[in-house]
């Protein structure tokens, strides 16, 4: 997997490969471009090429700006002037929308990357009949994870579901996921992964587990903090929010996914 670090304003690319497993292929946006689009795509490629040989982009869009395509690179977003001559690594605020600036493309990217992860491996705690899921990248050990972790039944009554992805910080091999492999191999996830979260020895075990495919499929998303919150459409809603902001949060893209 590449990570990648751009050095100051003058846009100096370095890649460097990481020794992992890697996680599933992505799922890409199915979207026919248009001649222009094409085109413009060709010339952000080209100037990304030209800026370093090793950049490999692992999706090139419309951004949701005008003059821009969005790109992503190991998870990361960045945006490129249709031109290629100017890259930004910030990813923009929409005021209007009250959320991080995303197109329908990253949207879809990062939905079709979700889905690869099967239901059936996740730690979900859900309520009956629930109006919204969403995917959260975990840790056993940071305390906003723990946090967001006691809010869960006031979350379930809001009718919030949470679906648990593993997210070793530490990395594969730590003894965070050497621990995180232990919950997800328990007779009972559920409750290992909320005595693990309360402080608790956490007994060890090992089994086939889909720990270090999550982890690498979260560093797809540019996951590089926990909680890492994701709605169903795909939104990042970034890390701890209480559970009326988050609520809130969901209410705002549901709405938004009405009006259009």
């Amino acid at each position: 997997m590449f990570r990648i670090a751009i050095a100051a304003l003058l846009g100096a690319v370095s890649l460097t490969a990481c020794a992992q497993q890697k996680a599933p292929a992505a799922a890409t946006a199915t979207v026919a471009a248009s001649p222009a689009d094409a085109a413009v795509e060709k010339r952000v490629r080209d100037a990304l090429k030209e800026l370093d040989p090793n950049f490999k982009p692992e999706y090139i869009g419309a951004a949701p700006f005008p003059g821009f395509r969005e790109v992503i690179v190991s998870g990361q977003v960045l945006y490129v002037t249709d031109d290629g001559r100017f890259l930004m690594q910030s990813q923009p605020y929409d005021i209007e929308k009250r959320g991080m600036a995303t197109s329908t493309g990253l949207l879809q990217y990062r939905r079709g990357l979700l889905e690869t992860l099967p239901h059936a491996d996740r730690i979900v705690f859900a309520p009956p009949n629930a109006k919204y899921t969403i995917s959260v990248f975990t840790d056993i050990e940071c305390g906003y994870c723990r946090k967001l972790h006691q809010d869960i039944a006031e979350l379930n009554r809001n009718g919030i579901a949470v679906e648990y992805l593993a997210f070793p910080r530490m990395g594969l091999g730590s003894k965070d996921y050497v621990d995180m492999i232990s919950v997800w191999c328990a007779d009972d996830r559920k409750a290992a992964l909320t005595a693990a979260k309360g402080g608790a020895a956490v007994p060890p075990k090992t089994c086939t587990n889909p720990v270090a495919m999550q982890y690498n499929l979260g560093q797809q998303l540019g996951v590089n903090g926990t909680p890492a919150i994701f709605a169903a459409d795909g939104s990042q809603l970034g890390g701890y929010l209480p559970p009326a902001q988050l609520k809130a949060a969901l209410e705002r893209i549901d709405g938004a996914a009405g009006s259009r």
